[in-house]
């Protein structure tokens, strides 16, 4: 994990811009965050070096590829054991269907968000793939009705920069 880089607002603008849309060419970015081209494109590199910036993405309609039903399942694995648990997560890890998943405390050990064609391709999967898991003792799953996404990330008040480091 990355020790904590400090940040000022203008490393804070190119975040936000970024995340909102990664492959804006560097003069639109540099344009809309008050640099110029070359100190923008610094500042970029100097981002990804520190390693706050670690890759980008884009976004696919999940519905558009055919995966027009998703879920999310509230799994309970025993035992809790580093060797069980990665051999559970590289498994899930490497399911088509498999979206994203979280290894949380609480009521679940892990969530997992799934993309599938249909409720029988759901059911496939869970019965064919998931329930016969030896690890895992319990699952409950929720089809996701309506996902919201949040906007880009931008600091807590409390760490907003009050003022611009130099280039």
């Amino acid at each position: 994990m990355p020790e904590h880089v400090e940040l000022d607002s203008v490393d804070w603008l190119i975040l936000e811009e970024l995340q909102n849309n990664a492959t804006l060419p560097n003069r639109t970015l540099a344009e809309r965050v008050g640099l110029a081209p070359s100190s923008c494109l610094q500042r970029v590199r100097r981002l990804r070096e520190r390693g706050v910036i670690t890759g980008s993405h884009i976004d696919v309609d999940l519905a558009a590829t055919g995966l027009r039903l998703e879920a999310i399942v509230a799994m309970n694995v025993r035992p809790q054991t580093r060797q069980v648990i990665s051999q559970f997560r590289e498994f899930i890890m490497a399911q088509p269907e498999t979206q994203s998943l979280l290894h949380v405390s609480g009521q679940a050990d892990f969530l997992l968000h799934v993309a599938v064609e249909d409720p029988q391709h759901l059911q496939r999967f869970l019965v064919d793939k998931l329930a016969p898991r030896t690890e895992v003792r319990h699952f409950t799953t929720s089809i996701v009705l309506e996902k919201i996404r949040t906007r880009a990330l931008s600091p807590p008040k409390h760490l907003r920069p009050k003022r611009r480091r130099r280039s």
